[in-house]
C-alpha cells in the first residue's frame, strides 16, 4: 500500500520559505507520528558552507526521526529534541550577533521551553521505566 505525501505549508511566510516544499512521505508509526520528511527547492550550489558532495549532488535534504524502540532496534534516526538545539544554537548565535532582537529572544525562550517539557517527560518515563518502549 502506498502512503500518500503529505505537504506541510506553515513555514511559507517570506521568499526563502516560500521556495521550500516540505513533504511527509511515510504513514504514521505506532505513536501517530510520521518518521520521513523531505524537503525540496534549495539551491545547493549557492550555498557556500555546503560540502562539494552536497553541492554536486543534493537537491533535497531528509529528515529521518527515530523509528522504532531504541531497546529493541538501536538508534535508527534523529528526535525532535536534536532539532530543537540546532534551532536554539542558531537563534543563540544570532542573539550574540548583530541580529539581536525581541522576536529571536522570544522564539529562542519558547524553544528552550520545549526543550525542558520533552526533557521532563523522558525523565518520567525512565522514572516508570517505560523509555525506549511504545508503552504510554
Amino acid at each position: 500500500m502506498n502512503t500518500p505525501v503529505r505537504k506541510l505549508n506553515g513555514h511559507k511566510v517570506n521568499p526563502a520559505n516560500d521556495t521550500l516544499d516540505i513533504e511527509v512521505q511515510d504513514a504514521p508509526g505506532a505513536g501517530g507520528a510520521n518518521h520521513l520528511y523531505v524537503i525540496y527547492g534549495m539551491d545547493m550550489q549557492l550555498n557556500p558552507s555546503a560540502t562539494d558532495g552536497q553541492r554536486n549532488e543534493q537537491t533535497r535534504v531528509e529528515i529521518v526521526f527515530q523509528n522504532g524502540p531504541i531497546p529493541e532496534i538501536g538508534v535508527n534516526g534523529i528526535t525532535q529534541e536534536v532539532l530543537l538545539e540546532i534551532v536554539a544554537d542558531r537563534l543563540r548565535s544570532f542573539q550574540a550577533g548583530p541580529y539581536a532582537c525581541k522576536a529571536n529572544a522570544c522564539a529562542l525562550t519558547h524553544i528552550e521551553e520545549a526543550q525542558h517539557w520533552l526533557q521532563q517527560r523522558t525523565i518520567e518515563r525512565m522514572r516508570r521505566g517505560v523509555e525506549g518502549t511504545h508503552t504510554v
